[in-house]
């Protein structure tokens, strides 16, 4: 199933089901949870990438196409878009597969982030070269 659903050019990077303190009253994730767990797979590629620390410097975009439910299994797929001198540039692909009696497939949200390299003082520090 993995393979039919991953965005082109992205790897998987995560693969989380959230749980019942996750969501709102409303019965959906809380967009700060998914933000949370875009980060974290954001940073996972940008720091292989870098081969170490990073830090997140900027959320260039970030769009909530639907919600995400309990029961729902959310897949971060990630890709390199940029790198600079001491900044990685990635885009997220967060999909839900649903129902699985019935299985539906859906990108809940998609989003840009900027992470920097860093030393073991937080100080930046060029990326190597491939």
């Amino acid at each position: 199933m993995e393979a039919i659903h991953k965005p082109e050019g992205h790897e998987l990077v995560l693969r989380v089901a959230p749980m019942p303190a996750d969501v709102n009253a409303n019965g959906d994730v809380f967009g700060g949870w998914v933000m949370s767990q875009v980060d974290v797979a954001g940073g996972v590629i940008a720091a292989q990438r870098a081969r170490g620390r990073v830090a997140t410097v900027a959320v260039n975009s970030f769009l909530f196409r639907q919600p995400i439910s309990i029961g729902d299994l959310v897949s971060l797929y990630a890709r390199i878009d940029r790198v600079g001198r001491t900044s990685i540039t990635v885009h997220v692909e967060v999909i839900a597969e649903r129902n699985p009696s019935a299985p539906v497939v859906v990108k809940v949200t998609e989003a840009t982030l900027t992470y920097v390299a860093i030393d073991g003082s937080g100080a930046k520090r060029e990326v190597p070269p491939l």
